[in-house]
């Protein structure tokens, strides 16, 4: 029975309104004692999951049952706690008030079965000193909704005299003067030129901004194909590998690449790549020759850009090679300007730091500290 979702009784299993079948359209009106301003709508439950629960819903609003805005599209969990969805209750910035709420089910949560309702609460403003204003600005805002949808009509079909008359006579605009100007540029007159001088201007003038802002971003990857110097070959850029590390100074545009695994090795090789020249440059064959870290694998770096340094730290060994020698965690800096690399640190573990770890993080903050999250 409707009346049911009056009154909250999660333990009862009758007490909820069902639809006749899970066939669109299914629907229940909810008629108001007088308008008001629906701001939240709350939904009951059972006190266990039911295949009759909404997954999916929407919730429609107005003065009367014929013309109605949507207010929300959203659905519920399946489980037995309430939930309150905040409803669509302002145009403009201006509150609009409701005389009839409407929730339409869209699908169960059990695919062939029908549609419950188990108990629904409304809350928002009914005194009659907020919702009279705002009925009174929403009967002249339809108004002028009306009026504008006949002066497009108007001028869609050419009807130039009433469309000049009707828009004199009650002083509304149709639009942005912008996107009058475009119609009399690109339907009128065919002056595409000027069209595209009327967009840059919208463009600078932000008019896209909001619009923009609203995007969701797509990545669009490009393969980057570095120059190729005379008699250029493998050995003049890094080869295949992988559980290197990458860091990149944003200030000079320089990506420094460190070690990783080829497949049969660890390697110990240090690269520079310039983002500006899109050439890679070797900074060195072998770190370890140049008293710089071995070779080394799912390591991590972080690179300091204020005094242009670079931190590597943690490396994996295989279970064969473990001992206790090999198991000390070294922790190296490298000095940009200079191109030398200092030991900080023979055994982090025994030094009162991390022990051996590899595929953790590392990063420098803004105090010149090197922060870790330990992995493995």
């Amino acid at each position: 029975m409707p009346w049911n979702i009056l009154v909250d009784k999660p333990n009862d299993q009758s007490s909820r309104w069902s639809s006749e079948s899970n066939y669109p359209p299914q629907y229940l009106v909810l008629k108001l004692e007088r308008p008001a301003i629906v701001q939240n709508i709350t939904f009951g439950k059972y006190e266990k999951t039911h295949v009759c629960n909404l997954k999916k819903f929407k919730v429609f609003g107005g003065m009367n049952e014929e013309n109605m805005t949507e207010l929300l599209s959203s659905g519920l969990k399946n489980d037995y706690n309430k939930e309150t969805f905040t409803l669509k209750h302002k145009i403009d910035e201006q509150m609009f008030p409701c005389r009839f709420i409407k929730i339409v089910p869209l699908l169960s949560w059990g695919p062939s079965f029908n549609f419950s309702i188990w108990y629904v609460e409304l809350s928002g403003i009914d005194d009659p000193d907020v919702v009279q204003p705002c009925l009174n600005w929403y009967s002249k805002y339809r108004e002028q909704e009306a009026i504008r949808l006949c002066l497009k009509h108007f001028r869609q079909h050419n009807y130039t005299e009433a469309f000049e008359s009707l828009q004199k006579k009650t002083k509304i605009a149709l639009e942005h003067p912008m996107l009058t100007d475009l119609h009399d540029k690109l339907v009128l007159k065919g002056d595409f030129d000027a069209c595209e001088e009327l967009i840059e201007k919208a463009v600078n003038d932000g008019l896209f901004n909001q619009y923009i802002s609203q995007q969701e971003y797509k990545p669009r990857w490009s393969q980057i194909i570095p120059k190729s110097t005379k008699g250029d070959g493998e050995d003049n850029r890094p080869g295949m590998r992988g559980g290197h590390q990458m860091v990149i100074d944003v200030q000079t545009e320089t990506v420094y690449l460190f070690g990783g695994w080829d497949g049969t090795q660890d390697l110990a090789d240090f690269w520079a790549y310039s983002v500006k020249e899109n050439q890679w440059t070797c900074i060195s064959r072998d770190t370890e020759k140049e008293n710089g870290p071995s070779a080394r694998s799912c390591h991590k770096m972080c690179i300091d850009i204020q005094r242009r340094q670079i931190y590597t730290l943690g490396r994996y060994l295989d279970s064969s090679v473990r001992n206790s020698k090999s198991l000390k965690s070294d922790f190296y800096r490298y000095d940009i300007d200079t191109n030398t690399w200092m030991l900080l640190s023979e055994d982090t573990a025994a030094d009162g730091g991390p022990k051996l770890v590899f595929d953790h993080q590392v990063w420098c903050t803004d105090k010149y500290m090197v922060e870790l999250i330990s992995a493995w």
